[in-house]
């Protein structure tokens, strides 16, 4: 009978673990699952003055997108006081997009107490409430007011009482913030992100390099990858930001890190020294495209791209470029040399970009040649110089020192010039520095 008793015991025990077993499969499986086919892709207006170049963009890539977020305020803190800085958006021009928006308060880095009922709490959450309010005023749906807060990953405990106060005040429009990588390891995200309606996983950013020859990259695709499946075991809805912009980075005469600017005038940081530039990856960011289109988990539901193009945004995508990889599909550029007689036997030469993406003027060497004259006068542009010269041919030659930026889709960009004895007919090529 105890042998019997035994027996009975080991062939439920096996039952039980077989059962557990199965029923931990199934709920692994239902805790991640997939999905895939088109993903939601929205853009963000991060602009503080719109200007007619930033409203022209809303109006006419803004219907490109799923939705449009704005930045409505920025709250920064200093010896303890709090100043608030409202970004001049265009309500109009949101309204002709005709798109989902979403309104973001930007937080400057705040190092605590976090209480949810004193005058921070309070300024914050009156702050949230007043952009939600406004735009309605305005006639416009706010689908979400998103958070943008420099918090440090060891006060997480603390966003959370500010997310809650937020949330509270301004419902019921849904309360949403943005997350870094690193916050997810953190053991207290997972109640941040239960407090939220959900979360944006921001992917990109520009690591500081000490030397001029250290690799520049703003969005790893493995990381970005591997950093969306780790956020999905919250069980949180999330979208992930991606990046379009660049950055000029600039270093001194020795090659050491200086500083670094997303504006146009930082090309000229330091003359002695030397400036690089970095961009978003068009072909890395497409194949995070059509991995996510074919599989992803359940609760990424959509991309968010860092930022809307504009026309006079020189350190951002073209609009064609964005549109091409939100397709999944890599732009490349398509660059040719051209002449242009302006005057008799004089003529300038440039170089145009045909295709969808930046091409890069590093390496770059134009060839102009022709025959039966002679040359008797010629400079070079920008920041070309002239390289060789032989009886009917001369060639200019790119200084990449002089100019880290590529020549954008749809744009021209200057050679030189060149004064011949007699009028003949002028061809030009590019090629790569050998």
């Amino acid at each position: 009978m105890l042998r019997r008793g035994m027996k009975r015991i080991t062939v439920i025990s096996i039952l039980l673990l077989a059962v557990a077993a199965v029923a931990i499969v199934l709920f692994r499986c239902r805790s991640k699952p997939r999905a895939s086919g088109v993903i939601p892709q929205e853009a963000y207006v991060w602009q503080r003055q719109w200007t007619p170049g930033v409203k022209k963009a809303v109006r006419e890539h803004g219907p490109s997108f799923s939705g449009l977020v704005f930045l409505g305020a920025e709250i920064t803190f200093r010896s303890g006081q709090a100043t608030v800085v409202r970004a001049e958006a265009d309500y109009e021009s949101l309204r002709q997009a005709r798109k989902p928006v979403g309104v973001t308060l930007r937080i400057g880095p705040f190092s605590g107490p976090f209480r949810s009922d004193d005058k921070i709490a309070s300024l914050i959450a009156d702050v949230s409430s007043g952009l939600i309010d406004q735009a309605r005023d305005a006639g416009l749906e706010v689908r979400e007011l998103q958070i943008d807060f420099d918090c440090p990953t060891s006060k997480l405990s603390g966003y959370r009482v500010w997310i809650e106060a937020i949330r509270w005040r301004s419902a019921p429009v849904p309360v949403t913030f943005t997350a870094l990588p690193t916050w997810l390891d953190s053991e207290d995200f997972a109640s941040l992100a239960s407090a939220a309606d959900g979360f944006v996983l921001q992917v990109h950013w520009l690591k500081r390099h000490e030397r001029v020859d250290s690799p520049l990259s703003l969005c790893d695709p493995a990381d970005a990858r591997r950093w969306v499946e780790q956020a999905a075991r919250f069980g949180r809805p999330f979208r992930v930001a991606l990046p379009t912009y660049g950055y000029v980075v600039a270093f001194d005469k020795a090659g050491q890190f200086a500083g670094i600017s997303a504006e146009q005038q930082a090309i000229s940081l330091l003359p002695d020294g030397s400036v690089r530039y970095v961009q978003a990856d068009a072909a890395a960011m497409a194949g995070l495209i059509q991995v996510w289109k074919a599989d992803r988990p359940m609760n990424l539901k959509g991309i968010i791209w860092y930022r809307l193009p504009t026309g006079n945004d020189v350190l951002n995508w073209r609009p064609v470029t964005l549109s091409e990889i939100m397709a999944g599909r890599v732009p490349y550029p398509s660059l040719r040399a051209t002449v242009r007689r302006t005057a008799s036997a004089l003529w300038d030469i440039q170089l145009v970009n045909n295709g969808q993406a930046d091409a890069p003027l590093d390496g770059r060497i134009v060839v102009v040649k022709w025959a039966g004259a002679d040359l008797l006068a010629c400079d070079a542009l920008g920041g070309f110089e002239r390289a060789d010269e032989k009886a009917g041919e001369i060639r200019f030659r790119f200084r990449a020192e002089s100019c880290p930026l590529p020549l954008r889709p749809g744009c021209k960009y200057n050679v030189g010039w060149l004064r011949l004895s007699e009028d003949r007919e002028v061809h030009a090529n590019v090629i790569s520095n050998p």
